[in-house]
């Protein structure tokens, strides 16, 4: 949630920020409106309240029909006070429930637009001239079948479309990415974390996955559970309700879970192979802050990125989200696109989202300075999201046989290994 004070404020600077997501605009006036009837329901219980505690001495005091016309007013006035409550909870209810519809504040510096306007910030690395090397590439499920590690056809039949079986050296694959990602998080000062998949509403809610992304929500409705599509979601809520020491900031987080997504709305798109599935595995990176270095510590998640794909050896760019294809919680977004040979573009791997103060609010999780009590800051960063890894390392990394090279950083990871061969040649 947005500060109400900042609102009231300068409401015209939350009107531009709705403006430039494509958003309600409307939505400003109406929490507006809805926290100017919260605060005077607020004023008339108390004014009520006052006048029914002075009654009560007067009552104590008076005699005959004096105490006879103030008990009728008492009655009266209890009736009131009720009515009062009633109507101070309801817009109360009402306000807060505009308040979390609202999108955080775009960050100035965010370039404004559609899922298109984004720009590119640096492109590292140069995609390899098949044609000159002499051969056409593979891609990745061509690959994964070639070297035993992909089955996507028994993963459909078994679970639906979106769905695969990572086997053999595909699931060795898998676990030597993950360990990469944890040992680089553990190096950089980051608590390893084993997450929840299942959460209360109040986790997804407060991390502001039920607003725009509520569509590719699996929801289990016996049990009023969530899935996670990302363990962003169990890791902002890890301290909810909580008032941490500003002097323990930041704490970081780097929580490894599976993922679900519903993926709807994308028919059509990316309906062969791994690039876009309904489950996946990821470790994420999160980070709670004071809000005066949360810009600071946004940059340095997208440094620990970067530095893991460049380990992978893998061409990317890096590109400034805007304004427009941003989340409702994140006030700017980075991401990190790696090279896909055979689609011959970039395609997101990573992102790393400041959200500001804005999940905070939502979750109560606050901090205590020596200025007192107040709302810090979250970032988000994905470290390594498995597939979509998998894919650019298999495509940007295959040899004329269908065998994979593996980059020298990984291979610790899997032994020492330094080629995934093709099954038929063992």
């Amino acid at each position: 949630m947005i500060d109400l004070r900042l609102l009231r404020d300068d409401p015209e600077r939350v009107r531009s920020s709705q403006r430039s997501r494509g958003e309600d605009v409307d939505l400003v006036d109406a929490l507006l409106s809805a926290d100017e009837r919260r605060r005077a329901s607020g004023t008339r219980f108390d004014e009520l309240r006052a006048e029914q505690k002075q009654l009560g001495k007067l009552v104590a005091a008076a005699k005959g029909e004096e105490k006879a016309a103030l008990l009728a007013r008492t009655k009266e006035l209890a009736a009131e006070v009720k009515a009062a409550d009633t109507a101070q909870g309801e817009a109360k209810e009402e306000a807060e429930r505009l308040q979390r519809a609202l999108a955080n504040l775009i960050d100035p510096a965010a370039p404004v637009g559609g899922e298109e306007d984004f720009v590119t910030l640096e492109e590292v690395g140069t995609p390899r001239d098949f044609a000159a090397e002499g051969f056409e590439p593979r891609d990745h499920v061509e690959l994964g079948r070639l070297l035993g590690a992909i089955d996507t056809e028994r993963g459909a039949k078994v679970a639906g479309a979106r769905s695969y079986y990572l086997t053999g050296p595909g699931a060795l694959l898998e676990l030597a990415l993950v360990n990469m990602a944890m040992a680089q998080a553990g190096a950089a000062g980051f608590t390893p974390m084993i997450t929840p998949a299942l959460v209360r509403p109040a986790a997804m809610d407060g991390t502001g996955f039920l607003g725009q992304a509520a569509e590719n929500v699996y929801y289990l409705a016996d049990d009023d559970r969530y899935l996670v599509g990302t363990s962003e979601v169990p890791l902002a809520a890890y301290h909810m309700d909580e008032i941490l020491d500003a002097d323990k900031l930041p704490l970081r987080y780097a929580g490894f879970s599976s993922c679900f997504r519903r993926e709807a709305g994308t028919y059509g798109k990316d309906t062969r192979g791994i690039i876009r599935v309904h489950q996946f595995e990821k470790v994420e990176m999160f980070v709670f802050t004071t809000p005066e270095d949360a810009e600071a510590e946004h940059r340095r998640l997208l440094q620990w990125e970067k530095d893991f794909l460049n380990a992978l050896e893998l061409p990317y760019r890096v590109i400034d989200v805007a304004s427009g294809d941003l989340g409702s919680s994140a006030a700017r977004k980075f991401d990190i696109e790696a090279w896909v040979p055979t689609q011959g573009r970039y395609r997101e791997v990573t992102s790393t989202s400041n959200t500001t103060e804005y999940q905070a609010r939502r979750l109560a999780i606050r901090m205590r300075d020596a200025d007192g009590v107040r709302p810090l800051a979250t970032l988000n960063g994905t470290l390594v999201a498995v597939p979509r890894v998998i894919v650019a390392l298999l495509e940007n990394h295959q040899l004329p046989d269908g065998s994979v090279a593996l980059p020298e950083a990984l291979r610790p990871f899997l032994g020492g290994k330094s080629v995934l061969e093709p099954v038929a040649a063992r």
